[in-house]
């Protein structure tokens, strides 16, 4: 979804194809940018300086022909001034990002991770962030200008009790509320019940240094009762000599709801492609194994005794081969209805790919999780989850035991797989294709992904899907 804000942007980076995604990324979010190119920090020097060029933000590659990583970082910074700087990088190096943004860098980007949205929240983000900086730096007047100005929602609360200090009319506007409404609350009241003590627990674990940035998603809702997702930007101050955290608040729920169709057209492109490579398989090289089979039998008859033997076994591979098509074919395309159980469709999946040869396989549903009336697209959803981590377990943990557990709580579907494999260090282990599959699955029911390993310790892989997103009359 594009912003009708005006932006002008300047892109230091050498890589001109890396800058020509950049620049369709861009595109795609803003309306009609002005977008800058340097190819060298002399360039981006020379643009800084004139003053007619006023940036919102620059976005800076870390390896140019004429200065790299810190070297680069401290020079962008002096020629700055306070435009924020995002960083584009293909290293993902935790303790530098860490290091680049203790500096005053505002973003650490990887360019082979980045997409649109996350190149509009970091920048959007980034611009916010150094207003604010500034201004409230300069004086706490500026400050509240800045702060009633804001086109963002924004409140300021107390950080010893949460209660509303100061609240801005992007936010009285958006969320229904009157000014003497939101002073008589606190920003818990604008979580829902169920999830307050997550939020605590988070901001527990934080440690929280003035004038870090800290970020959280949640659902909230207005004073109508329309329930809106919210991305948040909290930063703790001192205000009047006392401790308060300011918060910027972004509604996300319409990107977050365009998301999600686009993630249904692809988990729904992926889907049509299996059921066309599986029904071509079992019709058509399911029809060429039959005709040799047959073919075989006829043959059997003008066989010398001594050549018994070779048909035998080539009609076994036959046979085999029939078979292994049929599995492949069911696992490509699998076939579900209305009244399939979840233990009927997870046993299909293990009985298809013959695990049972290779591992110990345990499984252990509730009752309820196995009669629990779950739509097809559920059904598919854990079938495909099931199937990916299996691969995953077959392919990389050298496990000798598999335990599939599936129960349900007042809230949600719940079902782990659990592997007594390798396991792996998940700060080390970028995400793959399968991992990513299972997450994108995951959240289209808005449902929770959870993995917890490390080396030498298995692997418990931890679905968690809302109930009332996956009924079957839903």
């Amino acid at each position: 979804m594009q912003t009708h804000t005006k932006y002008k942007i300047l892109v230091v980076e050498d890589n001109i194809g890396d800058y020509t995604i950049i620049d369709l990324l861009l595109n795609e979010q803003f309306t009609n940018p002005i977008i800058e190119r340097a190819d060298t920090l002399r360039k981006a020097t020379t643009v800084l300086l004139d003053a007619v060029n006023n940036f919102e933000v620059i976005l800076l590659d870390l390896s140019l022909p004429d200065k790299q990583g810190d070297d680069l970082i401290n020079e962008m910074l002096k020629l700055a001034n306070n435009c924020p700087i995002v960083i584009l990088t293909g290293t993902n190096n935790i303790e530098f990002s860490i290091n680049s943004i203790n500096k005053g860098i505002s973003d650490y980007l990887i360019k082979d991770e980045l997409s649109g949205t996350m190149l509009y929240k970091s920048i959007i983000y980034a611009i916010e962030r150094k207003k604010s900086t500034i201004q409230l730096a300069e004086s706490e007047k500026k400050y509240s200008e800045l702060f009633q100005l804001s086109p963002q929602p924004m409140c300021l609360y107390q950080t010893n009790d949460f209660k509303i200090s100061y609240i801005n009319q992007a936010a009285i506007n958006h969320f229904g509320y009157s000014k003497e409404e939101f002073l008589n609350m606190t920003v818990l009241d604008f979580v829902p019940k169920t999830h307050v003590h997550k939020i605590l627990d988070v901001i527990a674990s934080q440690n929280r240094q003035l004038n870090n940035t800290y970020t959280y998603e949640f659902k909230s809702f207005k004073k109508s009762g329309e329930i809106i997702d919210l991305q948040t930007y909290s930063t703790p101050l001192i205000i009047n000599q006392q401790e308060s955290t300011l918060i910027i608040i972004i509604d996300v729920t319409e990107q977050n709801l365009q998301e999600e169709k686009i993630t249904r057209a692809i988990i729904q492109a992926q889907e049509n492609e299996r059921y066309v490579i599986g029904s071509e398989i079992h019709d058509n090289v399911s029809q060429i194994l039959f005709a040799a089979q047959i073919a075989f039998k006829m043959l059997k008859k003008n066989l010398k005794e001594e050549d018994i033997i070779w048909h035998e076994q080539g009609s076994k591979h036959i046979q085999n081969a029939t078979q292994e098509i049929r599995n492949l074919s069911h696992r490509l395309a699998p076939v579900f209805f209305e009244d399939s159980t979840l233990e009927e469709v997870i046993n299909s999946l293990i009985t298809s790919i013959d695990l049972q040869d290779k591992y110990e396989i345990v499984v252990d549903f509730s009752e309820d999780f196995k009669h629990f009336p779950c739509n097809q697209e559920c059904q598919l959803t854990l079938y495909r989850i099931l199937q990916e981590q299996f691969a995953n377990i077959v392919k990389h943990a050298n496990a000798t035991a598999i335990k599939v557990r599936g129960f349900i709580n007042s809230n949600a579907l719940i079902m782990t797989v659990e592997d007594n494999g390798i396991g792996f260090d998940v700060k080390n282990v970028k995400s793959g294709l399968g991992l990513a599959n299972i997450k994108r699955r995951t959240e289209v029911h808005l449902g929770k992904l959870t993995i917890d390993t490390s080396v030498g310790k298995g692997c418990m892989l931890t679905v968690e899907v809302p109930l009332q997103h996956i009924r079957l009359n839903n």
